[in-house]
């Protein structure tokens, strides 16, 4: 097999990137809304949902741009300015866009949790462009340093490597289908006209039972792919000059704080209306 791997249509010869990152996008849109169909507990009003989403979009451009300059800061010094126009993270999409959520959702006052419909399309989506990654080869910079393993793969430079994006690849898909079983199994329900005082949902029963609360999945999810993230860059060729570790790996540990600080936050205040709740049944 030789990297690039063109895809080849009729006369035309199509870059594997391209031809994955549309597959990913036309997966992952019709997977959300058919999920948006199954799911109206789940929904967020459709005038709402297209800012969560236009935010979304913004967002990840700026976040997935901001932080690949900052992760090959040398490379990008070095080939001038017009390398800024390439080079993109998956890392700085995700926490980019869910900045631009959070921004969009103060702009027009929304203050519940959107981003639960967004979790199993964003695995899948990403674990198919991972494919489109893996068969780029070289040019693409998300392989792994050189390894004696009988699955490392020869780019094309006589080098056998970690295939990270496989690697990452089948995480995506093990952890979007066990969150997927985790959230059929539970339930939990929005309020009809806005968000409750300080962002607290009314918990459905059977949620109150298992723990869910909306935006746990997104949260978790976050948690899960950067930790994941965290980990697997340690055995990529990158620049990492902070203290051993690189602007991805930091990136990775500042979202995984602000996803644990966030549900630990809202359960605290899902805590505290219970209790005021039970007290004011007391003295009714």
């Amino acid at each position: 097999m030789t990297f690039p791997y063109y895809f080849h249509i009729g006369h035309a010869r199509l870059h594997p990137h391209e031809v994955m990152e549309l597959i990913a996008y036309t997966a992952a849109a019709q997977f959300y809304w058919w999920l948006r169909r199954r799911h109206p507990e789940a929904q967020v009003p459709m005038e709402e949902n297209l800012w969560v989403i236009v935010g979304a979009a913004v967002g990840a451009l700026l976040g997935a741009k901001i932080l690949a300059w900052i992760e090959s800061a040398p490379d990008y010094w070095a080939a001038g300015w017009i390398s800024l126009i390439g080079g993109k993270t998956i890392v700085g999409a995700l926490l980019g866009g869910w900045a631009g959520v959070e921004i969009a959702k103060k702009m027009i006052g929304w203050k519940e949790r959107t981003g639960d419909l967004f979790v199993l399309p964003l695995a899948l989506g990403m674990a198919i462009g991972r494919i489109g990654c893996f068969l780029t080869g070289l040019s693409d910079h998300t392989y792994g340093i050189a390894t004696s393993l009988p699955w490392g793969v020869d780019f094309g430079d006589g080098v056998h490597r970690h295939p990270t994006q496989i690697y990452e690849m089948i995480f995506l898909l093990i952890w979007g289908g066990l969150l997927w079983i985790w959230w059929n199994r539970s339930s939990f329900s929005r309020p009809a006209c806005g968000a409750l005082a300080d962002n607290q949902t009314r918990p459905a029963s059977g949620a109150a039972k298992r723990g869910m609360r909306r935006g746990d999945l997104f949260r978790i999810f976050m948690i899960g792919y950067l930790a994941m993230r965290l980990a697997i860059e340690f055995i990529k060729p990158t620049w990492k000059p902070y203290l051993g570790l690189s602007a991805i790996q930091c990136a990775c540990i500042g979202g995984i704080i602000v996803a644990v600080w966030q549900l630990r936050d809202k359960r605290t205040a899902i805590t505290h209306s219970v209790d005021r709740m039970v007290v004011e049944a007391k003295h009714a």
